[in-house]
Parts: C-alpha cells; sequence; structure tokens
C-alpha cells in the first residue's frame, strides 16, 4: 500500500500517556537501506511484519512517500538478522485524543529513555488537540527519525 505520510514529531514530558492508552504493542525493527533519500524497514509489531520503504521527506519534515507490505514474521525475523547495526525494540501505546490518534513511542535498549510520539494528519496545515503530555515538538530533526536512531542511538547524544 503506498501513501502520503503526513505527520508530526514531539517529545513527551510525562508518562500519563499510559493511563490514557488504549493499546500497546511491542515493536522490534531493523533498517536495511538508511539513505537519505530512502529508507527500507522491516518491523515485527505484535503478531504481524512488515516490509516498509520511505522516501525523502519534504522540507518541513511534515510529508514523504510511503510504501507497506505485510511479510510473515519468520521473513521478517530473517530480514533483521541482514539490517543495519542498532535494532530498535520500542513499546508503541496508542492514545486517542480529540480527533486524532497519538502513537506513543517508548524506546529500549540502546535508546532506552526516549520518548517520542507521532499525531499523524490528513494536511500539513490540519489543526489538532494536544495532550498536556506532549512536549517540544520535533518534526523535521532528523536525529530523532527512527533510521537516524539505528545509526547514532539516543544514548550516545
Amino acid at each position: 500500500m503506498e501513501h502520503l505520510e503526513i505527520e508530526r514529531k514531539f517529545l513527551v514530558k510525562s508518562d500519563e500517556y499510559k493511563f490514557e492508552s488504549d493499546s500497546q504493542e511491542r515493536i522490534v525493527q531493523g533498517f536495511l537501506n538508511t539513505h537519505p533519500d530512502r529508507t527500507v524497514r522491516v518491523r515485527i509489531k505484535g503478531n504481524k511484519a512488515f516490509m516498509t520503504v520511505k522516501g525523502k521527506s519534504n522540507q518541513a519534515g511534515t510529508t514523504r512517500f510511503e510504501w507497506e507490505t505485510e511479510i510473515s514474521v519468520s521473513e521478517a525475523t530473517n530480514l533483521i538478522d541482514l539490517c543495519e547495526e542498532v535494532i530498535l525494540e520500542k513499546n508503541r501505546f496508542r492514545v486517542l485524543f480529540g480527533n486524532h490518534v497519538f502513537e506513543v513511542d517508548e524506546f529500549l535498549g540502546e535508546n532506552k529513555g526516549l520518548v517520542v510520539a507521532e499525531v499523524e494528519l490528513q494536511h500539513e496545515d490540519e489543526p489538532f488537540d494536544k495532550p498536556k503530555w506532549l512536549g517540544k515538538e520535533v518534526t523535521g530533526d532528523v536525529k530523532y527519525y527512527n533510521s537516524q536512531l539505528s545509526k547514532k542511538p539516543f544514548k550516545d547524544w
């Protein structure tokens, strides 16, 4: 499935999102390619797995091409063995707030201590309500991209 992904990304300043969350999933992912113009990601999310290709972000860092297809967990496990060095592990909390869904990623392993929330939008200027636990906006700051966290983990900042 291909589409334009429009999202904004924020740091999280408290763990209140955990109490507002309606679901939690464990995610393990690796990158086969982290070129600035494209990334190729393999992700195991719960009991499903996906391969995703993302294009280069626009100037604001809010919009980019995304193609994703479901693959088997065994295929993903084999592909993760071929991925670049740091494999990302995180717990993802889903929070419905106002008319939007926030996905809050609590990173583990090499990125432990980093908590980031994303909200996907229909268009770049779409207004949305911000939960009180939402902190500084980091949309477009490449060091917070998962592909970069796999190269330069949070523990090394």
